[in-house]
């Protein structure tokens, strides 16, 4: 994508609120606290901070690029508009018997999350078409307005419309939308053949739900935002980042909201195949820890990897199918509720938990002094060196040790019969062991060995921990690149602008029709092109095709990339071969003599990807200078050692940090364990290995 001369990034997490200013290739960064009533206070004070570091005014920036947690939060917190759902008669309770699937087998009692939508907030309509999109009983507009009359008299906000087999004929659909706008304007209406046209009615409903569910509160925000920018002279476009990876207009992303959902994350695993890209590193764990959450991806051959669907507001950590269906493009990663401001306590096994629970930025943890009197994370790597309490988030906050103390040993120590050290190396351990089991069972997931792995972290408090997340997962690389502690932010001026279109037509091989193909992908391939078009009338862009199959009669199928080729010139037996191929990269063999279908179709359209310069990188030749010592808990050898402090800034290339050791800047702090050495390299990137 051509960057322009001076752009700014904004993640709002939900601890901190990142911002990051590009200016002719230069970076200017900071990280403001989250304010959770009006959160686009806080990237007017992050924008007025790193401008006034560039030295520039807001009129100067020529695009925003914006990622957020808000509408994530909306879903989990049930914070989202008074929202009604019409479809299909006999369909009304779809959302809530869910798949009937036990996610977990022998717990009696198995806690399912309740449906966004209660029963008495769902509709229906007559009207019916079936598995081939042909209309079996007609939908009469009569028996629309009785249904949307009610919707009226209740006074809904957003309406979801979710028909059966609407991806495959929306025209009844449409004809709701229709008598709601007529009878209710202004009201927010969402369809399911537009926000999601996929088969899998559940997954297709509950997704159309979630979308109208969020939809006023992300447009009231995207124009709140737009207006205050404005009137702080910044009047430039600005674009928003989606689950996929890639960037949407404002407009596109207020009309559908639930392609946000992931949109923080995502900048991060762009920004973490970034690195990967100059390095030219083929297997790469992405680790993003903040104040809130972590989140881990596998980026193969310099892509993250992509999901049709992803869950969330899990009630079981871990447990597929506990959580919110959302089927939508999305990087597929695993994330769980630990960061840095993670709460800890003791169950009633009297064992140690941390999470998902966490205390935000308000209060936020202990040592901040804001009120908060529960152990965070953050109390944890105070307490055991890991963190200065007179620089952190660069000196813009400043930490209280006893504080951390004291809720330490009232909520850990004193009922575990623990001194503070222990308490908050229990603390630490746990929340480094949820976070590589949840690595452990992503790579199981995908039939991944880990030790081949090199580990890309950034986050506030992703440096902090991830050397220990490595000695526990045998990964021998760890890379920390400039920038960690606003990691997605600068992902987000790293991404493409993309918008992938799918859609739901079963075809089996054996019934395999060219012309249809073709002009089905070309159909997709136009749709997703005029979104990216909103955004950029001039780059060039390419389309990616891909297509979901699986044998006949099993439940669920694998993407197949095509070529642009072998998608415009489509062939039945290329099909066979694609299938064949990634079917026994994942299972070990194909199954000889059973037909095979295709079930989703999807064209990806983007610009070009940004140009990656190769680094070369070096072994290291002197030792780093270092800037006094301070003692640091070593968790392997559970006890404090002596770490030399080294500040990033004044490491040169080549120059080496022996473990233990810690590498403080504005913005984070990288922790290098006594089993590893960290080098500069030529990027200013922080390369850690495995000693000798």
């Amino acid at each position: 994508m051509k960057s322009s001369s001076v752009r700014l990034g904004v993640d709002i997490g939900g601890t901190f609120t990142d911002v990051v200013l590009e200016k002719d290739g230069a970076q200017f960064s900071t990280k403001v606290l989250t304010t959770y009533t009006a959160p686009e206070n806080a990237i007017i004070d992050g924008m007025h901070q790193v401008c006034a570091k560039a030295e520039i005014e807001p009129a100067q920036i020529e695009q925003i690029i914006h990622g957020t947690t808000l509408a994530t939060n909306a879903l989990i917190e049930r914070r989202g508009a008074k929202t009604a759902l019409i479809t299909t008669e006999g369909f009304r309770d779809v959302i809530e018997m869910r798949t009937e699937s036990r996610f977990e087998q022998y717990d009696l009692n198995l806690n399912l999350p309740d449906p966004l939508l209660p029963r008495h907030m769902r509709f229906t309509v007559p009207g019916r078409v079936n598995a081939k999109g042909e209309i079996l009983v007609d939908l009469k507009r009569a028996d629309i307005e009785l249904v949307v009359d009610r919707i009226a008299e209740a006074g809904f906000d957003s309406v979801a419309v979710g028909l059966i087999h609407s991806y495959l004929n929306p025209a009844h659909e449409q004809l709701v939308r229709e008598v709601l706008l007529e009878r209710i304007p202004g009201i927010s209406v969402s369809i399911s053949s537009e926000v999601s046209p996929q088969m899998r009615e559940y997954e297709r409903f509950n997704t159309v739900v979630a979308n109208a569910y969020i939809k006023p509160l992300m447009a009231s925000y995207l124009g709140r935002l737009e207006d205050r920018l404005k009137s702080e002279g910044a009047n430039c476009r600005i674009f928003l980042m989606h689950s996929g990876g890639g960037i949407i207009s404002i407009q596109n992303a207020a009309d559908f909201p639930v392609r946000l959902v992931e949109s923080g994350p995502a900048g991060g695993a762009v920004f973490a195949a970034h690195i990967a890209a100059r390095y030219g590193l083929d297997k790469v764990l992405s680790f993003d820890m903040g104040g809130t959450t972590a989140k881990i991806c596998l980026i193969k051959n310099q892509t993250p990897k992509t999901s049709r669907v992803f869950e969330v507001a899990r009630t079981y950590r871990f447990k597929k199918g506990s959580g919110m269906p959302i089927s939508i493009p999305v990087i597929d990663m695993v994330e769980i509720g630990a960061g840095g401001g993670s709460l800890a306590h003791v169950d009633l096994m009297n064992q140690i938990r941390v999470g998902p629970e966490s205390a935000g930025s308000e209060p936020g943890p202990a040592c901040y002094g804001r009120g908060g009197e529960r152990p965070g994370v953050t109390d944890a790597d105070l307490v055991l060196g890991k963190l200065d309490p007179n620089n952190f988030a660069g000196g813009s906050i400043q930490l209280h040790p006893d504080k951390s103390e004291a809720a330490l040993m009232d909520h850990i120590g004193g009922t575990l019969d623990m001194e503070t050290v222990e308490a908050a190396f229990g603390v630490a351990e746990v929340v480094d062991e949820n976070m590589a089991n949840a690595a452990r069972v992503h790579a199981v997931e995908n039939g991944e060995d880990l030790s081949e792995y090199t580990m890309i972290a950034f986050g506030g408090a992703a440096p902090l921990h991830a050397g220990r997340l490595c000695e526990k997962l045998g990964v021998d690389r760890l890379i920390v690149p400039p920038g960690a502690g606003v990691g997605s932010a600068i992902g987000f001026l790293r991404a493409p602008f993309s918008f992938e279109a799918n859609r739901s037509v079963y075809m089996k091989l054996s019934d395999f029709d060219a012309g249809k193909i073709k002009t089905l992908l070309e159909e997709l391939e136009a749709e997703a092109t005029g979104f990216v078009r909103t955004c950029d009338e001039k780059s060039p862009i390419l389309s990616e095709f891909k297509v979901y199959m699986r044998y006949t009669g099993q439940g669920w199928e694998i993407p197949i990339s095509l070529t642009e080729g072998q998608a415009m010139a489509p062939d039945a037996a290329t099909f066979q071969t694609r299938f064949e191929e990634d079917y026994t990269k994942l299972f070990g063999r194909p199954v000889a003599g059973m037909d095979v279908e295709i079930t989703v179709w999807s064209v990806n359209a983007t610009t070009p990807p940004e140009k990656v310069a190769p680094i070369l990188t070096t072994n290291g030749t002197e030792a780093a200078e270092t800037g006094g010592s301070r003692p640091l808990f070593d968790a392997a050898s559970a006890k404090y050692l002596d770490a030399d402090l080294i500040h990033r800034e004044t490491m040169k290339t080549g120059q080496i940090a022996q473990g233990p050791s810690a590498v403080t800047e504005a913005e984070t702090t990288i922790i290098v364990p006594a089993s590893r050495q960290a080098i500069r390299q030529a990027d200013g990137c922080i390369d850690i290995v495995t000693k000798g």
